[in-house]
């Protein structure tokens, strides 16, 4: 599919889409093809490709990110906590990871294809 049909698709410019498909082509979730037909392609079937895989891909650090300048350590509040949360931030990311791991390509497109009552294989808005 185009990017610029992509970026149609979900409201957003072709120059965003670009960037998220060429982070997805180095995880090795897609690949792109020229020509008729040509555009942005699985690398490997739906069925194989992970929530998980795609957000790891193109999502740059932590879930959950402290700012980058600490608390103030003189402060006893300031000084713990990063440390009390920590434990509550760390469950909230394994708990999101699983269910993005739970979750395939093809079960998304099968739920917006139920959804938006057409069938599979889509020929675009």
């Amino acid at each position: 599919m185009r990017s610029e049909d992509l970026a149609f698709s979900v409201n957003t410019n072709a120059t965003f889409i670009r960037s998220l498909l060429s982070r997805l082509q180095e995880a090795g979730l897609t690949t792109s093809q020229l020509g008729t037909g040509g555009g942005a392609l699985l690398a490997k079937a739906a069925e194989k490709i992970r929530l998980l895989d795609v957000y790891r891909a193109v999502e740059d650090g932590e879930i959950f990110a402290f700012h980058r300048q600490g608390p103030n350590e003189s402060c006893v509040v300031g000084k713990n906590i990063q440390a009390a949360m920590l434990p509550s931030l760390d469950r909230a990311t394994r708990a999101l990871e699983q269910q993005l791991s739970s979750v395939t390509i093809a079960d998304i497109a099968k739920d917006v294809a139920r959804l938006g009552k057409f069938n599979i294989p889509w020929k675009g808005c």
